[in-house]
């Protein structure tokens, strides 16, 4: 799974950079198109014959192979990415982890593979300092200060994770108090790598002690603090 994984990345990045060059070479001519790659491809093809009379005759079928070439990247990560998706549909753990708010079919996996048995973590927070999702620590005299992630660990699963919980900062209309009081006080990759590191911890949760995706869901330890809390609350009152 994992190497279908890195198969995939190798034809997206070879994509993108047949893509930067395509559109490179044709504004040296002065051809431009719109930003993004669905948008872009799809207004090359729509102007081939204006690119054809701004290129040259040589260049321009040397492109048109090219584009030709981008088509066949795109349909060979399709194949893939629907390889992926089968055994996400037929994997219980990936189903269920998929359930949490920024883990798609790509990141289901690549974390179900990457994590083998969940067991070989003795906690979530073990599980994201495996990802490198925590601070990196340095300090002497008995002093500890923390610095940015430490980014150990498979950069892909991190970048997954990363870019999962961008999206659920940037899209979703409920993101939880957790989430919507951390973005007042934090920059917003700051927000982003601690969602990330949330994610990668809940995945370990689910995976490790079972259980569906509970939203709201409150630890067992919290909720029994938090219960002590008010008790002991409750009999300073009475006092």
């Amino acid at each position: 799974m994992l190497g279908l994984h890195r198969m995939r990345a190798l034809l997206v990045k070879s994509r993108t950079m047949q893509i930067n060059q395509l559109r490179g070479l044709m504004y040296e001519f002065g051809v431009t198109f719109k930003a993004g790659r669905r948008a872009g491809l799809a207004e090359i093809r729509q102007r081939i014959d204006e690119v054809e009379q701004a290129v040259p005759g040589m260049l321009f079928d040397a492109l048109r192979d090219q584009l030709q070439r981008i088509g066949q990247l795109d349909n060979e990560i399709v194949k893939l990415e629907k390889r992926l998706a089968a055994w996400q549909r037929q994997e219980a753990a990936c189903r269920t982890i998929a359930e949490i708010p920024g883990i798609g079919p790509l990141t289901a996996t690549a974390l179900v593979a990457t994590i083998g048995d969940p067991a070989s973590f003795k906690s979530g927070r073990e599980l994201a300092a495996f990802l490198g999702l925590v601070p990196r620590q340095s300090g002497t005299g008995g002093k500890v200060r923390l610095g940015g992630i430490s980014k150990r660990g498979d950069p892909y699963v991190r970048s997954l994770l990363i870019h999962g919980a961008r999206t659920v900062i940037s899209r979703a209309k409920n993101k939880g108090k957790w989430c919507d009081e951390l973005i007042q006080r934090r920059p917003a990759n700051v927000v982003a790598v601690a969602m990330a590191n949330k994610m990668a911890r809940t995945a370990w949760a689910l995976l490790a002690r079972g259980g569906p995706y509970q939203k709201d869901h409150v630890r067992e330890k919290a909720a029994w603090r938090s219960s002590c809390d008010l008790a002991v609350h409750i009999e300073r009152l009475r006092r």
